[in-house]
């Protein structure tokens, strides 16, 4: 009777668990899809005119288009995200992806680099799943508002690509994590965290080096008006950058951008070659500002500081799974099988949890996109140059001008072009 109570207990909390698990899931759809009904809501709201104070913004035919453009996405949304919960609930309510381990364990065996090899594989099944919308939104949807430059030869190339990176980087990453485990005892998560932290420092250098121009070509800005008023604003705001390069995001997407990469001596400057085609000279030179003012705000170590806070949290919670065979079992596993289980079904659940605290990094970031803003203005003592940029790149990219409050808030990683607009105008009355 005893041995009876006591199974019943556990498998009352293997029930409860896998409940736990559906129920965050039901959640997170129903809070996605209702910010996705608000959002299209209050842009079928304003489809008949151009909002006020955006009227410079787009003709009336382009913001049209825009709106068409938010729509298509909004509806391929709909459609991803039933078909991943689908995917996800059926891997949390059934002993699937312990079925799946248990077959590929099978056949890579379970040493180290076994299991390492048989982690990466799961994780290369579970994305297949994603590749036909990966393949429309490209082809299909991108395509049908001209953005799409890429064939599918390129897209399926740039898979390879990455499938050969994920290996020669994931593989060793995933063998010494492994082995942390095994060799250092109850605090393997914590020298864990070190390693991740130590790498991600080191990729910031290797990656622009190294990995961006095996996807990428990168040429220098050649020598000219352009280059020496970007390189005058550089040393005029005290960013010492190695070089000025143009990137040839044309040859797959008609979406723009510019970054910085690399911290140091490594440090450098990159611009799209369709940002260089679509702006003037002085808003290309409000764009870089901007780029410098997150820099000289302290915005990178400010983030890798909460990405090391986030990430050492995460192996916190890691290393207290990692004791509580319960976690695992409820989900099909053996209790005793290693941490390749754990590793399995947190990063399948972790989103579930981590999904709520995307305003927390919307705000964080809006907020730094409000400083770079400033920092830039008074770089060129005028709000028109960034004001124009953003206007511009605004058109170009058949942006939403008018997102529901509630979805920027929850998602956005920037202000709304009329939020950046005002304060850009408040700074300029101010000054």
């Amino acid at each position: 009777m005893i041995h009876g109570v006591i199974f019943y207990f556990i498998e009352t909390m293997f029930v409860f668990l896998v409940g736990i698990a559906l129920a965050l899931l039901v959640l997170k759809l129903g809070v996605a899809y209702s910010l996705d009904i608000l959002n299209l809501g209050n842009v079928r709201k304003y489809a008949g005119s151009i909002p006020e104070g955006m009227e410079t913004v787009m003709n009336k035919e382009r913001y049209q288009k825009s709106i068409l453009y938010t729509e298509s996405q909004t509806r391929l949304g709909y459609w991803e995200r039933a078909y991943d919960g689908g995917i996800l609930a059926l891997l949390i309510s059934t002993s699937v992806l312990a079925s799946i381990y248990e077959a590929i364990s099978a056949v890579v065996g379970f040493s180290s680099l076994g299991q390492a090899l048989g982690l990466f594989l799961i994780g290369l099944l579970l994305s297949i799943p994603s590749i036909p919308f990966d393949w429309w939104r490209q082809f299909r949807l991108e395509e049908a508002f001209g953005f799409n430059k890429s064939t599918v030869g390129l897209w399926i190339v740039d898979k390879l690509k990455g499938l050969v990176l994920g290996f020669a980087i994931g593989l060793p990453l995933l063998w010494l994590l492994i082995k942390a485990f095994d060799w250092l005892g109850a605090y393997w998560w914590i020298w864990a965290f070190v390693g991740l932290f130590v790498f991600q420092l080191v990729m910031m250098v290797v990656y622009p080096i190294l990995i961006m121009p095996w996807f990428n070509r990168f040429e220098d800005l050649p020598a000219g008006d352009l280059r020496d008023r970007l390189q005058g604003l550089a040393d005029r705001t005290g960013f010492r950058a190695k070089t000025i390069q143009v990137m040839d995001g044309s040859k797959r997407s008609g979406h723009s951008n510019a970054f910085f990469t690399g911290f140091g001596k490594f440090r450098r400057i990159v611009l799209y070659d369709t940002l260089v085609e679509q702006l003037e000279p002085e808003q290309l030179e409000a764009v870089l500002a901007h780029e410098i003012g997150h820099y000289r705000c302290g915005h990178v170590p400010k983030m890798l500081a909460v990405s090391a806070l986030g990430s050492f949290l995460m192996f916190g919670v890691l290393g207290f799974l990692s004791n509580q065979p319960a976690f695992v079992q409820a989900f099909g596993f053996s209790g005793e099988t290693g941490i390749v289980p754990v590793l399995l079904v947190f990063s399948l659940l972790s989103g579930l949890v981590t999904f709520w605290l995307t305003p927390l990094g919307s705000l964080f970031s809006r907020r730094h996109e409000f400083e770079a803003d400033a920092f830039a203005f008074r770089a060129q003592n005028c709000a028109k140059p960034l004001v124009g940029a953003l206007h511009q790149l605004s058109e170009k990219n058949l942006s939403n001008l008018t997102p529901h409050r509630w979805y920027s808030r929850f998602y956005y990683s920037h202000p709304t072009l009329l939020e950046r607009q005002e304060a850009l105008f408040a700074l300029e009355k101010t000054t």
